[in-house]
């Protein structure tokens, strides 16, 4: 990183939902902070579930989005690397995102660091113990022949029912309060982490809080939070992250 540059963080925009006007509008939030980031950023992560659903036929993609999709075109054709990691509602990213847009394609865990500093970060869905029913489903919707009969389905058909599936399930587990250390699932995760190998930040998305936790006397551990109710993100000066809410109407 050079002098004055900043990383950022952000995850679980979630547009598309609930509604086309509500998704808009926080659409348009979300260009807003990008605008207002561009002059310092080095990166840019986004962590997941940025689209409550994508899915993409061989020659068919969801409509909409238009703002945010031309947007960080234009950021990475700046030169500003954006990376886009694949959650558990936008698992279905496959080419179409990376070619037209430039985006960097994660669907795993990564390792960074930066200015010596070392990073590992991740959307979060199927990390941890216990979470065996989600395991289950990641496998399934991970499945080659799941995705081929999938898009055998006409897209009036999936696109409505992929919706209906996302909206029965949006105000889970993701949405409850920090529970604490001993059964935060990725904070037990991030823990079994650390007798392995040190991380000076773990950095998640999914559980829709804000969370800047010192988990141990050298690491922390940071929820980003979301774009439904906090409008929070995550920025490393160089030195420290910190989680920052964006205010702007």
């Amino acid at each position: 990183m050079n002098p004055g540059e900043k990383i950022y963080f952000a995850s679980d925009f979630h547009l598309g939902f609930p509604s086309h006007e509500k998704s808009l509008e926080r659409e348009k939030k979300v260009v807003r902070w990008l605008d207002s980031i561009c002059s310092d950023a080095s990166e840019i992560y986004l962590l997941g579930d940025i689209f409550d659903y994508w899915f993409e036929y061989k020659k068919v993609v969801p409509r909409g989005f238009t703002r945010f999709l031309g947007k960080i075109s234009g950021i990475v054709d700046s030169g500003i690397p954006v990376h886009f990691f694949t959650g558990n509602h936008d698992i279905w990213v496959f080419d179409y995102l990376p070619l037209e847009t430039g985006i960097i394609l994660h669907r795993e865990p990564v390792i960074k660091e930066f200015n010596g500093l070392k990073f590992y970060l991740a959307h979060g869905d199927g990390l941890g113990p216990g979470d065996r029913k989600y395991d289950l489903l990641k496998k399934v919707f991970t499945s080659r022949i799941l995705q081929w009969l999938f898009a055998r389905l006409h897209p009036n058909f999936s696109i409505w029912f992929a919706h209906k599936w996302s909206q029965s399930s949006r105000f889970s587990k993701v949405n409850e309060p920090f529970k604490g250390e001993d059964k935060e699932l990725l904070v037990l995760y991030a823990k079994e982490l650390l007798k392995r190998e040190h991380f000076d930040y773990f950095i998640f998305g999914h559980r829709h809080i804000p969370v800047n936790y010192q988990l141990t006397d050298k690491s922390r551990f940071i929820h980003l939070g979301d774009w439904i109710n906090n409008f929070s993100y995550g920025v490393f000066d160089g030195e420290k992250v910190e989680i920052r809410f964006f205010i702007s109407k």
